[in-house]
C-alpha cells in the first residue's frame, strides 16, 4: 500500500498513548526539542514530564499528526481504528503478537488482519516497531535512546529490525543522518514505501535499506525507479545470505542460487548497492552524502608511509579501484616539489620532507588533485586527543581542504583504523566537503561501492517476471523429455533413442552415428551414479555398457557424442521463494559445484546482459578462445541461453525449475547434452 507519509514524517502534533513506553517518547521528544503539539494520552496521570495527559482520546484538540501507540495489541487496534476514524496522519504501532508471533502464539494473523482493517488509509509503522526519527525537523517517535543530532541534510535509513536502527544512531563515523526508521512487520507500509516516501524530502542525499525480506517486489521496483528519477543512491544490507532453506532438489543450479543469489540479482539489477556489513553501510552512505557516486574508478592515494601505500594497493586487489599513473607534466610538477628521494607513483607517498609547511603541502596536493582522477585519497590517522597532541596534524588537515578549495576536486581521507579519526576532525574534513572514511577495509570498500553507484543504468529495467504464490507438488521431467519440450524453444540437442531393454537399446542405436554417449535415467546425477559412459565407439561397446548399468536401471538413453567442446557450460532457471526467475550461468559438467564460477540474473534478461555475465565468467577466457583454440560462437551460446529463457516465460505459471549441464560451447554452435525441468503438477 502507497499512502501519503508526509504528516507522519513531519508532523506538527504528535498524540501518545501508553504508560511508560510513552513516557519514554515524551522524553526524547523534548529532549531532542521538538517545537509541535505533544498530546499524551493517559486517563490515570495529570501529567507526562510535565506534558498535561488527556483522558480519552475524545479529548485531542484536533487529529494528531503522528501518533505513537504503546497500548497491548488487542487495544492497538481500537486505538488505531478511532484515529483512523478522525482523519489523523498516521501512527506507529509498537506492540508485538502479531504476525511475527504466529508461529510461537495463535491469532497473531487475525489480529494483523484486523488491525489493517482498523487502519483504512491511515498510514501506519509496524506493527512490533519502535517508530521513526527525524533528525530535520527534530521528530523522535521513538520509545529508547538514540545517539544523532540534528542536521541540515542527510541520508535516510529504513530499517525491518528496529535494534540494528537503534545502533546505526549511535555511530561515530561524521554520517549525517536526516531520518531512522523502523518498518516493523510492514503489516500494512513497506520498506519500499517508506523509502519511496523519504524520496520526497530534498534535503535527504541518499537512502540505506536493512532488509529481512524484500516484501512487495513490485513496490521495491517503483521505489528504485523513483530513486533513479531523483538521482539518489541507494545503499542495502539484505541479510539472510546463510538461508538453507533453500536446498538442492534436483539440480547443480539449486544448490548454487538460493535466495541470496536471487536477492543480490535483485538489488543490482534496480540500481541498488548492496554491501554487506554496517561498518561498509555506513561509509558507503557517507561517501554518497558527500562526494555522490563516482563517475569512474580511477583513484589516487596519497600517504606520507610507504606501508600505508602498500597496505591501500594490497587492500585494493579484486575491487573496482584503479590506481592510474600520473600525467607526465604533474609527475614533473610533483618531482620538482618533492626533491629526487620521492619516487612519484600511484600510491604516492610523499614522505614527511614537506610536514608542517601548510602552504606547501597545499601546492603538492592541489598538484595531486589536478589531474583528473575520480577520487584522491589521502590516508591520515589522527593522533589520540587524551594521550597525545594532535595539534601538530593541523597542517594536514588545513592543507586538504584548501587544496579541494583551489582545485574543486572530489577528495576523501581515510583513517587505517576508525578510532583513528575523532568527531573533531571528522567535522572539520566534512565540512570543507572532504568525505572521511574510517578504516582502511570499510573505506575501499565504500570507494567501490560509490563507483559501482556511478556505473549503473539511468534507464529503467523492464518488470521482473513474477508468479508469486505457495509451493505445489511438482512433477520431474524425464531428460528425453526435457530436451524435447526445450528443442521447441530453439535450444540444439544431439540425435539420440530411447530403450527400455537392451535388446531395443542395440535395435535403435541403428539410427545414431557413432560415436555415442549412454546413459541410464530415472536419477538427477547420473554420473555419481555411474549411469554415463561416453565415447563408446561401435554396438559390442554399447552393449557391454548397457549390461553394466543394468543392475542400476532398465530405461536407456543414447545420444550422438558432441565432439569439438570448447567449454561447458552451466544453464539453469530456478523460481525464487519471491516468484521471481533466477537465471544462473557458469561452469558447467561434474566439476560444477567445486569450481562454483557462476553468475546470476532475474528474468526478463536481454542477449547484451548475457553476454556480459558469460564474459565476465572466470571461464569466459576459453569462450574469448584460449591457446591457440578457436572462441566460441558467442552469437549461438546467447541464443541457446534466451531459448530457455523462453520457455521459463511461456511456462511461467508451472515452472520451477530447469537445468541444461552441460550445455556445451563450439566455435560453430551450443549444443546441450544434458537437461533436466522441474513443474508445478498441472491441475
Amino acid at each position: 500500500m502507497t499512502s501519503d507519509l508526509s504528516r507522519l514524517l513531519r508532523p506538527r502534533s504528535i498524540a501518545l498513548f501508553g504508560g511508560g513506553w510513552a513516557v519514554n517518547v515524551v522524553a526524547q521528544l523534548k529532549k531532542s526539542g521538538f517545537d509541535g503539539d505533544i498530546w499524551p494520552v493517559n486517563p490515570k496521570r495529570a501529567d507526562i514530564l510535565g506534558v498535561p495527559c488527556l483522558a480519552s482520546i475524545d479529548d485531542l484538540p484536533s487529529a494528531p499528526d503522528a501518533s505513537f501507540i504503546g497500548v497491548n495489541r488487542d487495544a492497538t487496534i481500537e486505538v488505531v481504528q478511532r484515529l483512523s476514524a478522525m482523519g489523523a496522519g498516521g501512527a506507529t504501532c509498537f506492540a508485538s503478537g502479531f504476525l511475527e508471533s504466529e508461529g510461537e502464539t495463535a491469532g497473531g494473523a487475525d489480529l494483523q488482519a484486523r488491525l489493517i482493517a482498523a487502519a483504512g488509509d491511515m498510514p501506519i509503522l509496524g506493527p512490533n516497531c519502535y517508530g521513526l526519527i527525524n533528525y530535520l525537523d527534530n521528530v523522535t517517535l521513538w520509545p529508547d535512546q538514540h545517539g544523532a543530532v540534528p542536521v541540515d541534510s542527510g541520508v535516510a535509513i529504513v530499517a525491518q529490525s528496529s535494534n540494528i536502527a537503534i545502533n546505526m544512531t549511535m555511530q561515530a563515523r561524521g554520517l549525517p543522518i536526516a531520518y531512522v526508521i523502523a518498518a516493523g512487520n510492514q503489516a500494512q507500509t513497506g520498506a519500499s514505501g517508506i523509502a519511496a516516501s523519504l524520496l520526497d524530502d530534498d534535503r535527504v542525499t541518499a537512502i540505506g535499506l536493512y532488509l529481512e525480506g524484500f516484501g512487495d517486489i513490485r513496490a521495491l521496483e517503483a521505489f528504485a525507479a523513483k530513486a533513479r528519477a531523483k538521482g539518489k543512491p541507494v545503499v542495502a544490507i539484505k541479510i539472510g545470505r546463510s538461508d538453507k532453506a533453500r536446498v538442492a532438489t534436483m539440480t547443480h543450479t539449486a544448490s548454487l542460487a538460493g535466495s541470496a543469489a536471487a536477492g543480490s540479482a535483485l538489488l543490482r539489477r534496480l540500481g541498488i548497492i548492496e554491501v554487506e556489513t554496517i561498518a561498509v553501510f555506513l561509509e558507503t552512505l557517507k561517501l554518497l552524502h558527500t562526494l555522490g557516486p563516482l563517475p569512474g574508478a580511477s583513484v589516487c592515494s596519497v600517504s606520507c608511509s610507504g606501508g600505508e601505500a602498500s597496505l591501500m594497493v594490497d587492500l585494493s586487489i579484486g575491487t573496482r579501484l584503479e590506481f592510474s599513473d600520473f600525467a607526465a607534466s604533474q609527475r614533473a610538477s610533483l618531482k620538482a616539489e618533492l626533491g629526487p628521494i620521492v619516487t612519484i607513483a600511484n600510491p604516492l607517498d610523499y614522505h614527511t620532507f614537506i610536514w608542517g609547511d601548510t602552504e606547501r603541502m597545499t601546492r603538492v596536493f592541489a598538484m595531486v588533485m589536478a589531474e583528473t582522477f575520480d577520487l584522491t585519497v589521502f590516508i591520515l590517522d589522527m593522533p589520540r586527543a587524551d594521550r597525545c597532541d594532535p595539534s601538530s596534524y593541523q597542517c594536514a588537515v588545513d592543507a586538504i581542504i584548501a587544496a579541494k578549495d583551489r582545485t574543486g576536486a572530489r577528495v576523501a581521507v581515510l583513517a587505517n583504523l576508525p578510532e583513528n579519526m575523532s568527531d573533531h576532525f571528522t567535522g572539520q574534513f566534512m565540512e570543507g566537503g572532504v568525505a572521511v572514511l574510517h578504516g582502511m577495509s570499510e573505506g575501499v570498500a565504500a570507494i567501490g561501492a560509490a563507483i559501482a553507484a556511478g556505473r549503473f543504468e539511468t534507464t529503467n529495467p523492464e518488470p521482473l517476471l513474477l508468479v508469486p504464490g505457495e509451493a505445489k507438488h511438482a512433477i520431474l521431467l524425464s531428460e528425453a523429455a526435457s530436451k524435447e519440450a526445450l528443442s521447441g524453444f530453439g535450444l540444439r540437442i544431439p540425435r539420440s533413442v530411447q530403450a527400455g531393454s537392451i535388446d531395443e537399446l542395440i535395435e535403435e542405436a541403428q539410427a545414431l552415428s557413432f560415436p555415442v554417449v549412454l546413459k541410464g535415467t530415472g536419477l538427477a546425477h547420473k554420473s555419481e551414479a555411474g549411469l554415463v559412459v561416453l565415447n563408446i565407439m561401435d554396438e559390442p561397446s554399447l552393449s557391454t555398457a548397457a549390461y553394466q548399468m543394468q543392475s542400476v536401471t532398465s530405461e536407456f538413453l543414447a545420444e550422438e557424442m558432441v565432439v569439438g567442446s570448447l567449454a561447458e557450460m552451466l544453464v539453469g532457471i530456478t523460481r525464487d521463494p519471491t516468484g521471481a526467475f533466477l537465471l544462473t550461468l557458469g561452469a558447467g559438467g561434474v566439476l560444477t559445484e567445486i569450481l562454483g564460477d557462476t553468475k546470476s540474473l532475474l528474468l526478463p534478461a536481454g542477449r547484451n546482459e548475457i553476454e556480459q555475465v558469460l564474459y565476465g565468467l572466470r571461464i569466459g577466457r576459453l569462450l574469448e578462445g584460449y591457446r591457440g583454440k578457436p572462441a566460441a560462437n558467442m552469437e549461438a551460446l546467447c541464443d541457446a541461453v534466451l531459448a530457455l529463457c523462453h520457455y521459463a516465460t511461456s511456462h511461467a505459471d508451472r515452472l520451477v525449475e530447469l537445468e541444461v549441464n552441460p550445455l556445451i560451447a563450439r566455435a560453430g554452435d551450443a549444443i546441450a547434452v544434458d537437461a533436466l525441468i522441474r513443474l508445478h503438477d498441472a491441475e
